[in-house]
């Protein structure tokens, strides 16, 4: 595997250094920025450090909530934007749509704002959090961590019915890059973003379709590599369990590697979503720079591309200022 992951009291002194440079803009959001807000003039460690120990507990006893994590942060930030509101409580929110029923993690977010409270009352926005905890996700996963600039603020509103536009299993490749400029991301983040799936799964009855009746032809999808169609199917047997989970990233699910690349390099993806991109030329060239190379390198080149977009796409359209509120629970409004 080559490499592993920046220790997380490295990667804090790194943003503590920067930091005291100055307040780097990132959009409407900054890094450091709750110096001065939070716990003394170096507040923005603090409130690193404590939602770090938070997803750690909690991923420590169960490690799949780190795919959901970032799953969370990212279908957060393609409905209004990242503002917490997949967060909210109530009978027809975010929470309750059919993309999101699968999300864990809720406990250590919430976990995460109590102490944050106890330490900086009406401070630190459940947004932020949700970033951080993104980011920690992939660091407790082996992949390399990035700054994530903060001064989000929290949403009123969350909405079940705004996920009809979330990116779907079954997108082509026109309607994925359509989905991501319409957030402002290019071709470039749209293949690494979706990368974050080398540590995700996915419910049979997400992708079945593809194994035995694809496009209504009574047969599986012909892109999917043959000697891998019998493993999906038995993993997924016709008229099965489809709650069942199947690992995105066969072979290394639970390091953040380049491995989902090379799975769709070999047909073997999981997701028909994910196996369009080899078939198209602009998303074809995204995949085949984390492919191959040598020393881990490919690797090292998404982890470095995949924080650059995560920070692009963490400015989805953001409230900063007076906007919104900062919850002081995280599953309610004030």
């Amino acid at each position: 595997m080559g490499f592993h992951f920046i220790n997380h009291r490295v990667f804090i002194t790194i943003i503590f250094l920067i930091s005291l440079l100055s307040n780097l803009t990132r959009g409407q959001t900054t890094l450091g920025f709750y110096n001065d807000k939070c716990s003394g003039p170096f507040g923005a460690i603090t409130v690193e450090s404590i939602v770090f120990k938070a997803i750690k507990k909690h991923f420590d006893i169960d490690p799949t909530i780190a795919p959901k994590l970032l799953r969370m942060h990212f279908h957060d930030c393609f409905v209004n934007g990242c503002d917490g509101s997949i967060l909210l409580d109530g009978p027809a929110s975010e929470k309750t749509a059919i993309p999101n029923l699968s999300l864990k993690g809720f406990d250590a977010i919430d976990e995460a704002k109590a102490q944050l409270e106890a330490v900086c009352p009406g401070v630190v926005s459940c947004a932020d959090i949700l970033a951080l905890a993104a980011r920690d996700s992939v660091l407790l996963t082996r992949g390399i961590g990035w700054l994530v600039p903060m001064g989000r603020r929290d949403g009123n509103v969350s909405l079940a019915i705004n996920t009809i536009n979330l990116p779907a299993p079954n997108d082509n490749v026109t309607v994925q890059i359509k989905k991501f400029n319409d957030k402002g991301l290019n071709v470039q983040d749209l293949v690494t973003l979706v990368g974050g799936h080398t540590i995700g799964t996915a419910g049979c009855v997400t992708f079945s379709n593809r194994l035995y009746n694809f496009s209504n032809s009574g047969r599986a999808d012909p892109s999917i590599d043959p000697s891998f169609l019998p493993t999906l199917q038995k993993l997924c047997p016709l008229n099965g369990d489809g709650s069942v989970r199947v690992a995105l990233d066969t072979g290394s699910e639970k390091v953040f590697d380049n491995g989902y690349f090379e799975n769709i390099r070999a047909g073997q993806a999981v997701l028909e979503s994910d196996q369009r991109l080899w078939a198209q030329g602009s998303t074809r060239a995204v995949v085949q720079r984390y492919v191959g190379g040598i020393l881990g390198i490919s690797r090292l080149v998404f982890n470095v591309e995949f924080g650059k977009s995560m920070v692009r796409m963490s400015k989805i359209g953001v409230l900063t200022g007076t906007q919104g509120q900062i919850r002081r629970v995280c599953s309610a409004l004030n």
